[in-house]
């Protein structure tokens, strides 16, 4: 399990003070708070620090390499856009399962931790501008994007070869297929339209649907026998290895045979942590419990896999308590109708245990991250989200009461 502690980085101040001030990244961890609080700024630390994890591990560059020059701040944050957020007193300390990274003073130091098992992972950062992926064509060719924008693009891409017959989306029982163009294209039982021309809504949603299958896929070893499961930098790097190792003449046979394994295990994912802004992007409240659900079932496949999740949607925190307490239910009962009946509301391949679940919320005045509380597993309702839907009941309340005395 990975942690991560933070504060004075952007409008993390003071950051967590439970638990010595780590947040965990244990199965799915949700991040609430209203813009400005540091929401994304946390998932994308975590992503950017997991990725360097991996990295170490793989050797794509050394110890050496990544604390010289200051380059985890200038080129690993400067990807993110979140580089000109630390300053003199910042501080972040990751604990990954092979390796701790420290950022203090300035410096960043990297120490090895003792063996153990490590589990590869396909790692996606989903930005909230993906919707732009929907509704330009060749968004590669645009300059001065978000750096995490062109990777999805590329995934997005990549991935439409693999979905030539069709795609199922989780809302309204459509279907997207892309045609020989490359055009995504939205089939329902009586039209299609290119996916240009549809709402906003589908614009943010079947990319992110799109992208989670398909590197679910490679993740499980799914893809067709003619997708490659490797970028062509990592194909280049791979293929390189093996003719150095073969070229070796001072290796016996048992040796090579070895280190070709081990190599071949770096390359091989075995989870996928999907990092994924504002789910709810455009979508109508019934549709953000399908995506949630549906991001939920693919969490599911694998014990390792991760969910992390930035949201302004109260809708994300009730649905998430929904998937909770279908879990339990299928774990109390052993009637099949009840079963039949919880999975109308959540389908068993999406419940959740709450065992697995973190919410922490942001406060962009003081600078603060609390970790909320849960009530007989169920994550509290005493949070910013329903705190603003109970202020609109009272702000309604108020105008009653006026207008009583309006006359």
């Amino acid at each position: 399990m990975a942690k991560l502690k933070v504060y004075n980085v952007g409008p993390i101040r003071e950051g967590l003070k439970t638990n010595d001030g780590f947040i965990d990244f244990a199965g799915i961890t949700v991040f609430i708070g209203n813009q400005g609080s540091g929401k994304s700024t946390i998932a994308k630390l975590y992503s950017t620090l997991s990725w360097i994890e991996k990295a170490l591990i793989r050797k794509d560059f050394t110890e050496d390499f990544l604390t010289k020059y200051n380059r985890f701040q200038k080129k690993y944050l400067a990807y993110q856009n979140i580089h000109n957020y630390l300053n003199a007193k910042s501080y972040i300390e990751y604990i990954g399962d092979a390796y701790k990274l420290i950022y203090k003073d300035g410096q960043l130091s990297v120490m090895k931790l003792k063996e153990k098992d490590y589990s590869f992972p396909k790692i996606m950062y989903v930005p909230a501008e993906r919707n732009l992926v929907s509704s330009i064509e060749r968004l590669d060719k645009i300059k001065n994007l978000p750096s995490p924008l062109y990777t999805f693009y590329d995934e997005y891409a990549d991935s439409k070869s693999e979905f030539l017959d069709g795609i199922e989306l989780p809302v309204l029982g459509l279907k997207v297929v892309f045609n020989k163009q490359g055009q995504a294209i939205l089939v329902g039982n009586d039209y299609e339209i290119n996916l240009v021309e549809a709402s906003s809504g589908f614009h943010s949603l079947v990319p992110l649907v799109v992208v989670t299958q398909y590197l679910s896929k490679i993740v499980k070893n799914e893809l067709s026998k003619s997708k490659k499961e490797f970028s062509r930098e990592e194909e280049i790097k791979l293929r390189n290895t093996i003719i150095k190792l073969l070229n070796r003449d001072d290796m016996s046979e048992d040796v090579l045979r070895v280190a070709l394994e081990q190599i071949s295990s770096t390359y091989t994912y075995k989870s996928f942590i999907n990092i994924v802004e504002e789910p709810e992007q455009n979508l109508f409240p019934e549709s953000q419990r399908q995506i949630l659900n549906y991001l939920f079932k693919f969490h599911n496949e694998h014990i390792m896999n991760r969910l992390v999740i930035t949201t302004h949607s109260p809708y994300i925190i009730n649905y998430l308590t929904l998937a909770i307490k279908a879990k339990s239910l299928f774990e109390r009962t052993k009637v099949s109708e009840i079963k039949s009946k919880v999975s109308e509301i959540v389908p068993e391949e999406s419940v959740i245990d709450s065992n697995k679940v973190s919410i922490y919320e942001l406060n962009e005045s003081t600078g603060k991250i609390i970790q909320l509380e849960n009530y007989r597993g169920l994550p509290s309702d005493e949070n910013y989200l329903n705190n603003h839907l109970e202020e609109f009941n009272s702000l309604f309340i108020n105008l009653l009461e006026l207008e009583n005395n309006a006359d």
